[in-house]
């Protein structure tokens, strides 16, 4: 039997839905470790938590994009005795254009973090999960149901996580491990400033907030669900797409992310 102490891990926790998450989790009195690259920001939201009369969660600053990062907060957690019974996996970004003439590099990194990164932490702690009886959200978007001309590799690293997340849970369910795939339209968040999309021109009927996001991803993972989208309108788009020929759904996409 373990000796170690059970948490929820959260990574992209300084802002946004992670931050949002770790709120909730927190009030659900869950001992809560942050995992971001800004340090400052992190104890912000710790603090902040905290000062609402939940549990100080932990905080942990390191760049997830750099090599040998996953081993590097696997040795932490060993050092402070705790191990993860549910892992949330928010870090990530997109970038907004064709993909021929972003940065390769920056693309390429998109792919570590949003896609080795996630897989990487879904798969390391599964047997600390299946000992508490625990599991894995990801968030990915409605991204990741369509091809997504201007945002094509941002897109690709989302219908990535969506396909693992569930061939994941379908091989852990003997184990009692849960795997929930959270899949929200725009959000406002530094999200947008980084992918290079102005928020203001977000979509309302399909816009919902990090709070309502998680809060929604938090249920969802209790009930067991292995997907959660969030928003009726988002719920709509998602489900009728599949009876649309698949090249005028590229070209809606295509339209949406010019306009």
């Amino acid at each position: 039997m373990s000796t170690l102490r059970p948490i929820t891990l959260i990574t992209g926790a300084s802002a946004g839905i992670g931050a949002a998450f770790a709120r909730v989790f927190a009030q659900h009195d869950h001992e809560v470790v942050l995992v971001a690259r800004r340090e400052a920001q992190l104890e912000v939201v710790a603090e902040a938590i905290a000062a609402n009369g939940c549990r100080r969660p932990q905080i942990v600053a390191l760049d997830l994009e750099m090599p040998n990062s996953a081993d590097q907060l696997a040795q932490e957690l060993s050092m402070r005795g705790l191990e993860p019974a549910i892992v949330v996996n928010c870090a990530g970004y997109g970038l907004r254009g064709p993909a021929a003439e972003l940065d390769r590099a920056k693309q390429l990194a998109m792919i570590d973090l949003n896609v080795r990164v996630l897989t990487d932490l879904s798969l390391r702690f599964i047997d600390s999960m299946a000992r508490h009886t625990g599991g894995i959200i990801n968030v990915a978007s409605i991204a990741a149901f369509f091809p997504g001309p201007g945002m094509a590799v941002y897109y690709a690293t989302k219908a990535f996580a969506l396909s693992f997340s569930e061939a994941l849970g379908a091989e852990l369910a003997s184990r009692g491990v849960r795997v929930t795939v959270v899949c929200p339209g725009p959000v406002p968040t530094e999200f947008h400033a980084r992918a290079g999309i102005d928020a203001r021109r977000l979509p309302p009927r399909f816009t919902r907030t990090a709070e309502r996001v998680a809060r929604e991803g938090y249920e969802g993972f209790l009930r067991g669900r292995r997907i959660v989208v969030t928003g009726g309108a988002n719920k709509l788009v998602t489900t009728f797409y599949r009876f649309l020929p698949r090249a005028l759904v590229l070209r809606l996409a295509q339209i949406y992310q010019l306009r």
